[in-house]
């Protein structure tokens, strides 16, 4: 995405705000640009039915709705929304006294060579298995690795996006990519996976 496009995103982002703070109705629109996004990324992190996701979903968008006079238009909303949808998470699980799991969901092939590339692996073999192992290796790292390499691989975000979402410096956010990157090739190795 080109810097002029990144604006104009971003200046659309901004009017969806400023259209629902005047008019309810107008947050539909947020939902709808969002409700898929989030959903893939929830589904990532947590091993939920679709009802269960529905649920979460719900609370997210009603979290964001009640306190959008409080975002800030220096933001990206979209890391906005999805740090909403993180501290949900894990708030949601804290409550539960269990931590978020991975959830096998389908890696598009996209997605599947991102994560590959990210970290250095190469996938020998059919799309549905790789993405398999790629699930069981994400469900024995330990959380926070998990988490930043579905935000970086699998949802695509800058290490900006991520460092406003986890709310983290950028050095920070780089330093755990790339410990979750040796972690995930540690992890291969130990469960005898080879890509």
């Amino acid at each position: 995405m080109t810097q002029n496009s990144q604006e104009i995103k971003q200046k659309n982002e901004r009017d969806l705000v400023a259209a629902s703070l005047a008019n309810r109705d107008a947050f539909l629109d947020i939902v709808k640009l969002y409700e898929k996004p989030l959903s893939s990324y929830v589904k990532r992190l947590t091993k939920v039915d679709e009802d269960e996701l529905q649920d979460i979903l719900q609370e997210i968008f009603i979290k964001t709705y009640l306190n959008l006079n409080d975002f800030n238009y220096g933001l990206k909303f979209s890391s906005w929304i999805y740090r909403i949808a993180h501290n949900h998470v894990i708030s949601r699980y804290r409550k539960l006294k269990a931590r978020p799991e991975g959830n096998a969901v389908n890696i598009d092939e996209e997605g599947l060579k991102n994560l590959a590339d990210g970290i250095d692996i190469r996938i020998q073999t059919d799309l549905n298995l790789a993405s398999e192992e790629i699930n069981k290796i994400l469900d024995l790292l330990d959380e926070k690795y998990r988490e930043v390499l579905v935000l970086k691989f699998l949802e695509e975000k800058s290490y900006e996006e991520i460092s406003d979402i986890l709310k983290k410096p950028s050095g920070t956010v780089a330093s755990m990519i790339n410990r979750a990157k040796l972690a995930f090739k540690a992890e291969a190795e130990k469960q005898k996976i080879k890509f």
